[in-house]
């Protein structure tokens, strides 16, 4: 999306520079929004309305947690933004992405823009460290050496790249995380999903974890943690959605330190 006056010019201007300056004048005239709900519902054909007129928008590089009790809607709003559940109302955007329009052979590539991370790590336990973060590339058919290249990139940036060989039995709970994190990075992914990602930690663990999260941060990548983590939250003082019976209850900023 083109930022400033939708004019002629705004629209052609791109298409008559070089490579290099059409590049810096894309990156320049781009919205860095990567996440933006825009009057957003959610209702079943029971007639359950999962989430009520929610908006809300997420820049790059922006860490934020979604919080609420069980039911809230959470969940509901995770899988709005995967494209496994559609709008019934309103507009959802997603790293330059309409949902509301997306056919159903662009969602995998939608999907593949987006790291997810599960509170249960969803390992495969007769597969190695390497084998499970290496595990999206397969899928989306990299050559063995750039798969090899990334796969250790991502263990390296989450510590773990001398454990590549090991087996997720043989790791801690929070190194079992680090390795879920890095699959779900190996692709270079715009925006990090994340749903209950230390749910099954101790604040020692949880805190690695969180860490982990901020470096993908610094450079820029757009991360949505659901969590009901209250004493985390807290502590970390990053933005912070409150969901309640399906609403947007709350959109607490972090706060300004002294």
């Amino acid at each position: 999306m083109i930022c400033g006056p939708f004019t002629l010019k705004n629209l052609l201007t791109p298409f008559f520079l070089n490579d290099s300056s059409r590049y810096n004048y894309i990156a320049k005239n781009t919205a860095l929004s990567m996440i933006k709900f825009d009057s957003v519902s959610k209702r079943y054909a029971d007639g359950q309305e999962a989430l009520s007129n929610i908006s809300f928008e997420l820049s790059k590089g922006e860490l934020a947690f979604i919080t609420g009790h069980s039911g809230a809607g959470k969940s509901t709003l995770l899988k709005l933004i995967l494209a496994m559940e559609s709008p019934s109302s309103g507009q959802l955007i997603a790293n330059g992405v309409n949902l509301n329009r997306i056919s159903g052979n662009q969602i995998a590539k939608h999907r593949r823009q987006i790291g997810t991370v599960f509170q249960d790590h969803q390992l495969l336990h007769d597969r190695s460290v390497f084998d499970n973060v290496a595990l999206p590339l397969e899928i989306c058919g990299y050559q063995p050496k750039e798969a090899r290249r990334r796969v250790r990139a991502a263990l390296d940036k989450v510590g773990l790249l001398k454990k590549e060989r090991s087996f997720p039995e043989a790791l801690s709970g929070g190194e079992q995380q680090r390795v879920g994190i890095a699959r779900a990075v190996v692709n270079r992914p715009s925006i990090i999903l994340a749903d209950e990602p230390t749910g099954n930690l101790d604040p020692v663990l949880s805190a690695e974890v969180i860490k982990v999260f901020g470096q993908f941060r610094s450079v820029g990548v757009c991360l949505l943690v659901a969590s009901h983590d209250a004493a985390l939250i807290e502590r970390l003082n990053c933005r912070t959605l409150v969901l309640d019976s399906g609403k947007l209850l709350a959109d607490q900023k972090p706060a300004v330190q002294p």
